[in-house]
């Protein structure tokens, strides 16, 4: 996609994703999540040659003064990222998004170790995270599914399910799934909810 094109998507998403979003100017100008989400895919390209690596944390760095979310550049995110309000988001090095993907503000997709490697999150496509909601270490968080707010996630979270608590509870996220679990002439592995 052109830079253009890019521009106009994420535009586009931030008034699909925001009720209180009232044009593409005004979103463009005081969006933290728009900013940090840009200045991310600018970082995550200088990342990507091993000379620039610094400059790119730098950069990084700026746009977490300026933003208050902090993107580490080695992260990668898909398209259509979103997100709300912003303040105090973290998302780790190894971290791998999907599209479609929005949290708000207070998330952290971070570690729970110091070795090398993967040790952040990897989230599907369609995924919601609610605020200040913690996923940590190299979890799965499946497609269509939605951590709530305030949840501490540290086991893997299967797709079409939606996590709670401290720590979180996994449960299907339809009432169909739900009537699955209960249906005695279909089975449904309930590990997968656990």
């Amino acid at each position: 996609m052109s830079l253009l094109s890019t521009l106009r998507e994420d535009l586009d998403n931030a008034r699909g994703h925001d009720p209180a979003a009232r044009g593409d100017l005004e979103n463009a100008l005081v969006y933290s999540g728009l900013h940090a989400i840009w200045s991310y895919r600018l970082t995550h390209r200088l990342w990507a040659r091993p000379a620039l690596r610094g400059l790119a944390r730098l950069l990084s760095q700026l746009t977490r003064f300026l933003t208050g979310i902090e993107i580490h550049p080695g992260a990668t995110i898909g398209r259509r990222f979103f997100i709300d309000h912003g303040m105090g988001v973290v998302i780790g090095e190894t971290t791998e998004i999907g599209d479609d993907v929005m949290v708000y503000h207070g998330v952290t997709l971070g570690g729970r170790s110091l070795e090398h490697g993967k040790r952040h999150p990897t989230l599907g496509n369609r995924v919601t995270i609610g605020a200040g909601a913690k996923v940590l270490g190299p979890v799965y968080i499946g497609d269509d599914s939605a951590v709530g707010a305030n949840a501490v996630v540290t086991h893997d979270v299967p797709a079409g399910s939606i996590a709670t608590g401290i720590p979180a509870v996994v449960r299907p996220r339809t009432e169909k799934q739900r009537e699955q679990l209960v249906d005695p002439t279909t089975y449904v592995d309930p590990a997968m909810y656990i």
